[in-house]
């Protein structure tokens, strides 16, 4: 779907959206506007409103086809709750309510994109959360899809163009630029999410990385060998039981606009390690069927960090940034990596193979390590759907947060709040640590009892591999995905923790050059 700004005039043909607050849909308690198409439609759209009991609550819509006497070919009305509460979240959702009514209209609509008296947003941060969420909404994955299906509308013309109508275009156009980066590497996260495995191995995920060089975004590829020489055993061998060779993707942005500094002036980048195990099968541990399909999802960790990278890069962050993916597959064959082995990490530190389905903290002690001690980073923040144990324990509602750094883990916690993808801090105590040591070997991937608290000693497992460097663990095992449609997507991949990133840098890593949100409160 295109996004256009326009100056504020109201349109006499086409489709109409109004957003409205709570409290203001009457067409005589409303805003001016909606006063006169009342009375331009001899109150159809008064009785309309009555008709379907709309009361401009969050979420709700109310849509008049071929309204009298207005010219229009609907009028469609979106609730956005109390104007009080109306901040640039509440308005991203009302941005997805109305790309989701609109779902399956080719013709280009307008909005007017002007809040509601009270509401705590200027027209520019307003209109531009009313864009980046009908642009989450509107997404689609259907690129194997041949044919129409019957009795449903997953086939039917998207929504060609939505116009907003604003008091200022200039401003509303260069708020967007940055707004739509995010949504742009959003976006891409659930496409690579969505894909098949046979589609997405870690050679094809490769491939799709490589073309973020046309924004700007420097690629490295190491192959198998370079990895085995290296000494990457513990990813290697997650990865030795599938013809589907593994690979470590590094992805680097390097700023726009920074004075030249001397090498030992520069401070280190952010970094951002990815999970990026394209199928898993579990291993010789292997998952029962039920659901099993969804295992094509457990790369969202890489995904999401790849993402961060092309928002970072279409804004032209000013940071210094780069991703380490790890790419593999945890597959089933005689060469299967089995209980009991045991491993030597990048690190040097051998690790005792309890259950080969704790293979995500296996790719990122390997992953950790080396962004570590390469890069030297800032800071290093991994992303991996690492457990049940997270989801039992917050649902899918927050990511768990684990940190070693108490001022990052602030600024994650503050970023997430302010995009919508909110964390929950969780212990990350030494005691755990107990729970993860091997009889033969410096350490083992999980604990062996039932009724662990596995996301916990995986979180103090990863601890070991990351150094002095200021560190966080995003366990995103109950957010990477949406169980049901919501305002602000589809049922399928959420791209979850994309925009947090992006936050998280203009947060606390770009200084001055950081962009304002536009929100007011505690966050703002």
């Amino acid at each position: 779907m295109k996004i256009r700004f326009a100056p504020l005039a109201r349109p006499r043909t086409g489709t109409l959206v109004l957003v409205l607050a709570e409290g203001a849909a009457g067409a005589e308690s409303g805003p001016p506007l909606l006063a006169a198409l009342n009375a331009e439609s001899d109150g159809a759209v008064a009785r309309s409103i009555a008709a379907a009991r709309f009361a401009a609550k969050a979420g709700q819509v109310c849509a008049l086809l071929a309204p009298p006497g207005l010219g229009l070919t609907r009028l469609v009305l979106v609730g956005a709750g109390p104007a009080g509460k109306l901040d640039r979240l509440a308005a991203e959702r009302a941005g997805g309510t109305l790309a989701a009514a609109l779902d399956g209209q080719a013709e280009a609509a307008a909005l007017i994109a002007e809040p509601p008296p009270g509401a705590a947003l200027d027209a520019a941060v307003f209109a531009v959360a009313l864009a980046a969420g009908a642009s989450l909404r509107a997404w689609r994955f259907e690129r194997y899809r041949t044919r129409p299906v019957p009795g449903k509308d997953a086939a039917a013309p998207r929504l060609a163009r939505l116009d907003l109508l604003v008091p200022d275009r200039r401003a509303a156009a260069h708020a967007w630029a940055a707004a739509e980066a995010a949504v742009a590497g959003t976006l891409f996260a659930r496409d690579l999410i969505t894909e098949p495995a046979n589609r997405l191995t870690p050679a094809q995920f490769a491939d799709q990385l490589r073309a973020l060089r046309r924004d700007g975004v420097e690629v490295e590829i190491l192959p198998e060998p370079r990895l085995r020489k290296l000494g990457f055993g513990a990813l290697l061998g997650v990865g030795q039981g599938s013809p589907n060779r593994p690979l470590l993707a590094v992805l680097r942005w390097r700023g726009q606009g920074r004075r030249a500094r001397r090498a030992a002036e520069r401070p280190g980048p952010l970094a951002f390690v990815g999970k990026g195990v394209c199928f898993d099968t579990g291993g010789i541990s292997i998952k029962p069927a039920d659901r099993m399909w969804e295992m094509r999802a457990d790369m969202a960790g890489a995904a999401a960090a790849a993402g961060a990278m092309l928002a970072l890069a279409r804004r032209r962050a000013p940071v210094d940034a780069v991703a380490v993916l790890g790419l593999v597959e945890n597959a089933i064959s005689e060469r299967a990596l089995r209980p009991s082995d045991v491993v030597r990490s990048l690190s040097g530190k051998t690790v005792e193979v309890i259950d080969t389905d704790a293979e995500g903290r296996l790719v990122l002690a390997d992953c950790l390590h080396y962004a570590a001690t390469r890069f030297r980073p800032a800071a290093m923040v991994d992303l991996a759907t690492l457990t049940g144990s997270i989801v039992v324990a917050l649902g899918h509602e927050r990511a768990g947060l684990f940190a070693s750094d108490a001022a990052l883990a602030a600024a994650i916690a503050a970023a997430g709040e302010a995009v919508g993808e909110p964390v929950w801090p969780m212990p990350l105590s030494d005691a755990y640590l107990e729970g993860v040591r091997s009889p033969i070997a410096d350490l083992r991937n999980c604990h062996p009892g039932r009724m662990q608290p596995d996301a916990c000693h995986a979180a103090i497992f990863l601890r070991q591999f990351a150094g002095a460097v200021p560190w966080a663990h995003l366990d995103i095992a109950g957010v990477d995905t949406r169980e049901r449609a919501d305002a602000l997507g589809p049922k399928g991949a959420a791209g979850w923790g994309v925009r947090l990133l992006d936050r998280l840098s203009a947060l606390r890593f770009e200084g001055e050059a950081a962009r304002p949100t536009g929100r007011r409160g505690r966050h703002g």
